[in-house]
């Protein structure tokens, strides 16, 4: 005979709506109880009938993760921290990559107004472009990233203020002529625009001309495109002083071109990034960056979205997740 719930919250010792809430991940339970509760299941081969379990409550238990490109580093890191977090709540996670397509955003919200799955947690990268957008009925979702709206649950870290003290960092051991590596012509994306702003407002506070000529524009954040736009830059300018990546995956793009013109790192030009991805610590020279716990902004998602599936009424929350510049030896730190 199949094991039931009654016959795990039996062996549990504990209630059959206890032993729903440990399933379902919505309503925290105590650790001890918890493992009570998969001890028992485990020990009966108990399968929960997911069937069944999303007639009865109206959710099939799935969420659905949606990022950009999720070759990157970054995306990849951000992924495992949702989906261990979201594991450990009892959520199943289906992930997906969006292309920044707004047609690919769009379906997956269909899916959740059709209750396929119980919420989406979205990467987007240029609000006007995106499938989240006044008048549009929105599923349980929460937004990852820059994108600053009044429509959605967001989690974020400040792009502009870390930016700003990312560029201080490297201008106080006197370098001044500081490049960034990820600007964008013409409309871009949030992060690129918000980190611009916050190189240029620290290049301001320092009484530092702005030099047109130092914003190096990279449509695609990737080692490949950062590589070619450095190297195209190097070709008709001086060595910059320093030189700012708005991402990691850039930065080691940009380490290979340095190295491969015999430009030493840091003595010759200074480099940092941004997200403080495994592979940067480990690059040579170790890469300074923008630090920021990732499990921390999983957590968050999670916890807002759980939130928004209990209540669709509540008004926009909005969490900045902390961050700190890591100095390594990339800067001469």
């Amino acid at each position: 005979m199949r094991a039931t719930v009654k016959d795990v919250a039996r062996r549990a010792g504990v209630s059959p709506k206890t032993v729903s809430n440990v399933m379902n991940g919505i309503v925290q339970v105590s650790a001890p109880t918890r493992l009570r509760v998969e001890q028992a299941m485990a020990e009966l081969d108990y399968v929960p009938n997911l069937s069944a379990r999303g007639l009865r409550n109206g959710r099939s238990g799935v969420i659905a993760l949606a990022l950009p490109d999720l070759a990157t580093p970054y995306s990849a890191e951000v992924a495992h921290h949702i989906v261990e977090v979201a594991h450990e709540q009892g959520w199943i996670v289906q992930i997906e990559e969006t292309g920044s397509d707004p047609q690919r955003e769009q379906e997956l919200m269909t899916r959740a107004r059709s209750n396929l799955i119980d919420g989406l947690i979205l990467n987007p990268v240029v609000l006007d472009e995106s499938a989240v957008k006044v008048g549009v009925a929105l599923p349980p979702v929460v937004l990852l990233g820059e994108v600053t709206q009044q429509l959605a649950d967001r989690v974020f870290v400040d792009s502009l203020g870390a930016a700003r003290d990312m560029t201080l960092a490297l201008a106080k051991t006197g370098r001044k002529r500081i490049a960034v590596l990820g600007t964008t012509q013409g409309r871009g994306s949030a992060a690129a625009i918000l980190r611009t702003q916050g190189y240029e407002a620290a290049m301001d506070s320092l009484g530092i001309p702005r030099d047109e000529s130092l914003l190096i524009p990279c449509e695609k954040w990737t080692p490949e495109t950062a590589a070619k736009a450095l190297g195209a830059f190097l070709d008709t300018n001086p060595v910059p002083d320093a030189l700012f990546c708005f991402t990691d995956s850039m930065a080691i793009g940009a380490l290979s071109v340095l190295w491969k013109r015999g430009l030493r790192v840091p003595e010759d030009i200074a480099v940092a990034g941004f997200d403080d991805i495994a592979d940067g610590r480990y690059a040579v020279p170790s890469l300074t960056t923008v630090s920021f716990d990732k499990r921390t902004m999983a957590s968050e998602a999670l916890r807002l979205l759980t939130e928004r599936m209990g209540d669709r009424a509540h008004g926009q929350r909005v969490v900045s997740v902390e961050y700190s510049i890591v100095e390594r030896d990339s800067s001469g730190a």
